[in-house]
């Protein structure tokens, strides 16, 4: 057995105010996405810009946050939630789900897309690889805080977790997510989108190795209390939300190396974005020079 870190879930306290370690996940999570998508933009040949990722990163976080806490609440408990619907806006009290929390990115995704112009899965193929880096910060906010602890384990690695009512050791099931999602989904999606892929197929590469890692991670992770296992006393909710990703990630791909190719290394709607952007600033600098003249 290794003894748990001794951490104070608190990062900081200033006051009545008290800044827990999961909040600076989040921050640093962003903060990330922020940074690696700095990256993909100086590659992106013109189709990204800075502003851009500025606005991409506010829509998903609030995609992230609404789309989380709804579906934990539908997900994992909507009968709580039937009895007390106003529980949905008790965020103080925790709880977020990561397939809500794409659901919501997904339809900020869409939102802004129509703003800017691009078809949803140029945008999902852009930001695809640099969701596991966030969600990798999220584990280490789950194990910090001593939440989503593994099932039962005499593994040399078990720890009791204090925040484990029963007091045995478990298997330090946020720190195998971590290493999934967070290092190894990562590394393969990096490397994967750092060449042009066709269209979706950065997307379905995601799903399929998130929902497999999360099936695989439920083997060890304790499943919700208000759940427990939906069958054959190992099948999880979360396997079960996972599945379907897996299953549309393999469509994806299929889809996008059989009917997407690329025309000279470019995918077709790259291609007409650019084009459409180059117009509009032909456009823009005609006027002003007519402007000038007048002027």
């Amino acid at each position: 057995m290794i003894s748990y870190p001794d951490i104070n879930p608190i990062a900081l306290e200033l006051g009545p105010l008290k800044v827990h370690w999961y909040g600076l996940m989040y921050l640093l999570a962003f903060s990330g996405a922020w940074f690696l998508g700095s990256q993909r933009c100086k590659k992106s040949g013109g189709l990204w810009n800075q502003d851009q990722l500025s606005d991409l990163i506010f829509y998903g976080a609030i995609g992230v946050v609404l789309g989380g806490r709804f579906g934990y609440v539908l997900f994992y408990n909507f009968d709580y939630f039937l009895q007390n619907p106003l529980w949905l806006f008790r965020i103080d009290q925790g709880g977020m789900s990561f397939h809500g929390g794409m659901l919501g990115v997904f339809v900020a995704m869409y939102l802004y897309c129509r703003k800017i112009g691009k078809s949803f899965f140029q945008t999902t193929d852009f930001i695809a690889p640099l969701v596991p880096f966030g969600l990798g910060a999220g584990r280490i906010g789950n194990f910090v805080g001593g939440e989503l602890w593994g099932r039962a384990s005499d593994v040399p690695w078990a720890m009791i977790f204090p925040t484990d009512p029963t007091q045995i050791t478990r298997h330090p099931s946020q720190l195998y997510q971590f290493f999934i999602e967070g290092v190894v989904i990562f590394s393969i999606l990096w490397w994967f989108s750092s060449k042009t892929r066709p269209r979706m197929a950065v997307s379905g590469l995601f799903l399929i190795l998130y929902g497999s890692g999360r099936i695989i991670a439920e083997f060890f992770r304790q499943p919700d209390p208000q759940l427990g296992y939906l069958a054959w006393d190992w099948l999880t909710m979360g396997q079960i939300l996972s599945l379907p990703m897996v299953i549309i990630g393999i469509g994806f791909m299929v889809y996008a190396y059989q009917k997407k190719p690329l025309v000279d290394g470019m995918n077709s709607d790259d291609r007409a974005w650019l084009q459409a952007a180059a117009s509009q600033k032909k456009q823009t600098e005609k006027i002003a020079k007519q402007a000038r003249k007048k002027g």
